[in-house]
C-alpha cells in the first residue's frame, strides 16, 4: 500500500477511534470518497491495535490496578481493582459474542456508506439526548453488574459501522447517570479486550496469508495510529472535564447529511 494511504488511514483511525464519531465508518469512507482501493479488514484492525496500545499507555494506572486485583481474585481476595476487572470483562461479553458471529457469517463486515450515513445521524441524536437529559452522579466504581451489561449490550451495536463503539458506550454510560469523563473512561477501558479480540482474529488471518509486505504495512499503520490516538485520548479527556458532547454531535449530523446528499442528491 502506498505510504500516503497508510499515513491517512492511520491518522484517521488514531484521531477517530476514541472520539464518539465512529472510526470504522471513517475507515470505510476513506476509500469510498477517494477512489483508493479498499484497505481491507487487516489494515483496519492493524490501526485498531495501534490505538489499543495508546489506551493502555494512557490508562496504565487503571490497568495495573485491574491486573493486580485480578491476580488477588485468584487467591480469593476481593478488591476494587478485581471488581473493576470483572466489570470490564462482563461488559465485553456481548460484543465478543456478536463479533464472533459476524466474523463467521460476514468476514469482511458491513461496509455500506448508506448504512454509515443513517447510523451516524441516528446515534448522534441519541448521544445528544443522553448527554442533555441524564444526571452526572456516578463513577465507574459505582456501577453494578446490570449497568455494566447494559453498556456492554450497547457496545455490541458498534459492529454496525457509523454507530461508533466509543459513542454508543458513552451514550449508554450517560443514560445510567455516569459523569462525562467517567463514561469516557469506562468506554476506553472496555475497548481494550474488544480491540484485542478483533486484533487476534485478524492477526491469525494475516499469519495464515504469510504476506510479508502486508505485515510491514500493518506494523507501520499501527505505529502511526498509536501516536495519533494517544494525542486524541488526552484531548478528549481534557475536553470532557469542562464541556459536553455537542461538537461531536454536530459533526456527526453534518457528516451524515453530507453522505446522504452524496448518495441521493
Amino acid at each position: 500500500m502506498p505510504l500516503l494511504h497508510l499515513v491517512v488511514l492511520a491518522l484517521v483511525q488514531g484521531i477517530t477511534e476514541f472520539l464518539p464519531i465512529s472510526s470504522s465508518a471513517h475507515l470505510v469512507l476513506v476509500p469510498a470518497l477517494t477512489g483508493w482501493d479498499d484497505q481491507g479488514l487487516i489494515i483496519d484492525v492493524a490501526v485498531h491495535v495501534g490505538t489499543l496500545a495508546a489506551v493502555m499507555v494512557y490508562f496504565r494506572r487503571d490497568i495495573a490496578v485491574m491486573v493486580v486485583g485480578f491476580l488477588r481474585l485468584l487467591i480469593g481476595r476481593w478488591t476494587p481493582g478485581g471488581r473493576l476487572a470483572l466489570l470490564v470483562a462482563w461488559a465485553t461479553i456481548p460484543a465478543v459474542a456478536a463479533g464472533a458471529a459476524l466474523h463467521a457469517t460476514m468476514p469482511q463486515g458491513i461496509r455500506s456508506v448508506e448504512v454509515i450515513a443513517w447510523t451516524t445521524i441516528l446515534f448522534g441524536i441519541a448521544l445528544y439526548a443522553a448527554d442533555r437529559l441524564s444526571l452526572q452522579v456516578r463513577k465507574v466504581e459505582h456501577i453494578g453488574w446490570a449497568a455494566a451489561l447494559f453498556v456492554g449490550l450497547a457496545q455490541a451495536l458498534s459492529l454496525i459501522p457509523g454507530t461508533s463503539r466509543s459513542g454508543i458506550t458513552m451514550t449508554a454510560g450517560r443514560l445510567i447517570g455516569m459523569e462525562r469523563t467517567e463514561a469516557a473512561r469506562l468506554s476506553l477501558l472496555m475497548s481494550i479486550p474488544t480491540i484485542l479480540g478483533a486484533g487476534t482474529l485478524t492477526g491469525l488471518d494475516l499469519a495464515e496469508a504469510g504476506d510479508a509486505a502486508l505485515t510491514g504495512d500493518a506494523i507501520l499503520a499501527a505505529a502511526l495510529a498509536f501516536a495519533a490516538a494517544l494525542a486524541a485520548i488526552w484531548a478528549l479527556m481534557r475536553w470532557l472535564k469542562v464541556a459536553g458532547f455537542g461538537p461531536f454531535v454536530v459533526y456527526r449530523l453534518l457528516l451524515g447529511a453530507g453522505l446522504l446528499w452524496w448518495l441521493y442528491g
